[in-house]
């Protein structure tokens, strides 16, 4: 079942500007899809997908996103929309990374132009 604490997290991302409202009612309707009875789940596989960018030249997290493995697709959607020019990262491997079942840190890429790391993990 969807948890208060990942619906106030989209929530909390659109009014920070890092998604629109129309991906965050689409989060929120795959977030519900998920949660219906009968809705497929990993047993003991990975449970969440991060998304971190982080400031090369400060070390502050710029954007630091937890999403559910059941909105990967939508997920990865919003990722390709904060780092699209960055060179290195192929969306298409990283949703078949995911498919196959990967852990741990799946994608690490340095962005010097804009001064920025990105780094994904499926835990």
């Amino acid at each position: 079942m969807a948890t208060v604490e990942e619906r106030m997290q989209i929530l909390k991302m659109i009014e920070e500007g890092k998604i629109s409202a129309e991906e965050g009612a689409k989060l929120l309707a795959a977030l519900a899809a998920g949660s219906k009875p009968g809705a497929s789940k990993r047993e003991g596989g990975p449970k969440q997908f991060r998304v971190r960018v982080t400031d090369l030249a400060s070390g502050r997290n710029k954007v630091n996103i937890n999403i559910p493995m059941s909105l990967v697709n939508v997920g990865l959607k919003m990722g390709a929309r904060f780092a699209p020019d960055v060179e290195g990262i192929n969306f298409d491997e990283i949703m078949e990374a995911v498919r196959s079942g990967s852990q741990g840190k799946i994608v690490d890429v340095v962005d010097e132009e804009d001064g920025e790391r990105v780094e994904i993990y499926v835990e």
